[in-house]
């Protein structure tokens, strides 16, 4: 005869299978499990690290870039540029170099690139500022404009056109704006942009009456108007 087995019985025997079966996947499972939170935490330590070491760089890089700065400040160029060996200073282009994403690397990039026109050496100039990232408002003008001063120097006079309306553009006030769009005026006419010379031309004349540049840009409207 077969052995009967009572409600209690068969209750016990399903719980106990239940439990084997969910320590069973536990078991299979907890190598995953455990690899999955110290892959999390390793993502997390990396992110606080790298936050760290990026405010370390940035801290190392300003401290080096006061230095440069002063040189600069002097006249120096070439010592703010390349560094001085005797006095064991960094310059611009040690600290673009060594820390290339912070602040201070930024900052020295334009300088750098001043330095490198103020040495008459362009390319090293043009260089330095296409990597620059200038900051909005006013005192993104000058980094543009000179921009657009060191492709004149270097004879491309349609890019240096666009980059003078560009620093017009980035920040519309009665100063900068008009000298701005005169040196595109100018450039675009160096460049055989008759038409263009005129668009800036007449921007002048008409929005910026009253500012500086435009006596000058009427006078280069009649020379214009005279050479047809």
């Amino acid at each position: 005869m077969a052995k009967r087995f009572s409600k209690e019985q068969l209750e016990a025997d399903a719980l106990v299978t239940t439990y084997a079966r969910f320590v069973g996947f536990i078991q299979k499972n907890i190598i995953s499990a455990i690899l999955g939170g110290v892959a999390v935490l390793v993502l997390i330590g990396a992110g606080v690290w790298y936050y760290l070491q990026s405010q370390a760089h940035e801290a190392e890089a300003q401290e080096l870039l006061v230095s440069a700065e002063q040189m600069f400040e002097e006249t120096d160029y070439e010592s703010a540029l390349y560094g001085d060996d005797v006095d064991f200073t960094a310059g611009f282009a040690e600290i673009i170099e060594e820390y290339p994403r912070t602040d201070a690397a930024n900052i020295a990039r334009y300088y750098a690139a001043v330095s490198a026109l103020r040495l008459e050496e362009n390319q090293e100039a043009l260089n330095y500022i296409e990597d620059f990232e200038p900051p909005g408002g006013i005192l993104g003008v000058g980094p543009i404009s000179i921009h657009g001063i060191i492709l004149e120097n270097l004879g491309e006079y349609e890019e240096a056109a666009i980059q003078f309306k560009r620093a017009a553009d980035w920040d519309r006030n009665t100063t900068t704006t008009p000298q701005n769009l005169l040196m595109a005026a100018q450039a675009a006419l160096e460049a055989g942009q008759d038409q263009s010379a005129r668009e800036y031309l007449n921007e002048i004349i008409e929005e910026y009456e009253n500012s500086n540049a435009a006596d000058q840009a009427l006078h280069m409207q009649g020379m214009m108007s005279a050479l047809d």
